[in-house]
């Protein structure tokens, strides 16, 4: 067991230095990223127009977001590509599966629903979701409707990680999440 930890570890070490050379290298070609920008696990910003894309201070990036700031759907048949700007502002949430085409703007404090594909401009403090994605809310109504629903709720702490449970803990989830969503810091 300790040996498998070990080697996970190691494993996971390994990654984060890959990714960190590859961002590297993509901030050397042009990428714009500001601070605090959080990448969580795998992503594909656009290598060969990473020059067109710039991310605000305090984003948040999950798993498997893609930003392509090119389209070569005309290359065949015109002899060129299309290519455009993807500018995330500040304070950005873009969720894990998102795709952002070319000249596409997200503005400030802005939720992206996983799974989406932007193909037009979101507005600031906008909740955007879907193929293609459409604003569904404010993100203050977003954030004002979770707050109710978890005001009735139990929010588990960090004790509640998958790494530090038990069936006991798991079932007490699974009873609070019921028909409805759960939450967890």
């Amino acid at each position: 067991m300790y040996v498998m930890k070990l080697i996970e570890k190691l494993f996971s070490v390994i990654l984060q230095r890959r990714k960190k050379k590859y961002l590297n290298s993509l901030i050397a070609q042009g990428l714009k990223l500001g601070k605090n920008v959080q990448i969580v696990d795998t992503f594909f910003f656009d290598p060969s127009h990473c020059f067109l894309i710039s991310i605000g201070d305090n984003t948040i990036i999950c798993p498997n977001v893609r930003l392509i700031a090119h389209d070569a759907s005309t290359k065949m048949i015109l002899g060129y590509t299309k290519i455009g700007l993807i500018t995330i502002k500040e304070n950005c949430f873009i969720g894990d599966s998102t795709i952002v085409l070319p000249n596409v703007t997200i503005g400030p404090n802005s939720i992206i629903g996983s799974g989406s594909l932007v193909t037009k401009d979101v507005p600031p403090g906008s909740v955007a979701a879907g193929n293609p994605a459409k604003v569904i809310c404010s993100a203050d109504e977003y954030i004002a409707k979770i707050k109710a629903i978890s005001n009735e709720k139990k929010v588990f702490g960090h004790d509640y990680y998958i790494d530090s449970l038990d069936e006991s803990k798991r079932m007490e989830i699974i009873s609070s999440v019921g028909q409805s969503i759960g939450f967890i810091v």
